[in-house]
């Protein structure tokens, strides 16, 4: 149980017994007044859940030119280098080195389209 599920019963409490103290005439503030407490709470934790929605969404639609931008840079300043690095450093080219070297972009690239997907 949450702190704020032990503040809604207290408060349901408190009414019940102001209840039982007053008698029925005060049942109609009672019931308002209590009302408008739960009214706000829910007002609240609904701002909250759309608050994180909106940036769950904003988050994803960043996610698009962030993965351009990573491709990019991991074919241009990073994969031609490599590759050209690789097929310079000696009479026969090292494939395995290559296929290391480009399953490391691959890979980089992969990781951060599955951790941008939406859940």
């Amino acid at each position: 149980m949450t702190s704020g599920d032990e503040l809604e019963r207290s408060e349901v409490e408190a009414v019940l017994e102001t209840r039982r103290d007053l008698g029925r005439r005060y049942d109609k503030e009672l019931v308002d007044g209590f009302a408008d407490r739960v009214e706000a709470e829910v007002a609240r934790r609904v701002g909250q859940e759309l608050d994180a929605r909106r940036r769950a969404d904003s988050a994803h639609a960043s996610a698009g030119p962030r993965q351009l931008a990573l491709g990019i840079v991991s074919l241009v300043p990073v994969g031609i280098p490599v590759t050209a690095i690789n097929i310079a450093a000696g009479d026969s080219p090292s494939i395995v080195g290559l296929v290391i070297s480009w399953a490391g972009i691959v890979g980089v690239n992969v990781a951060h389209a599955w951790q941008s997907r939406r859940a």
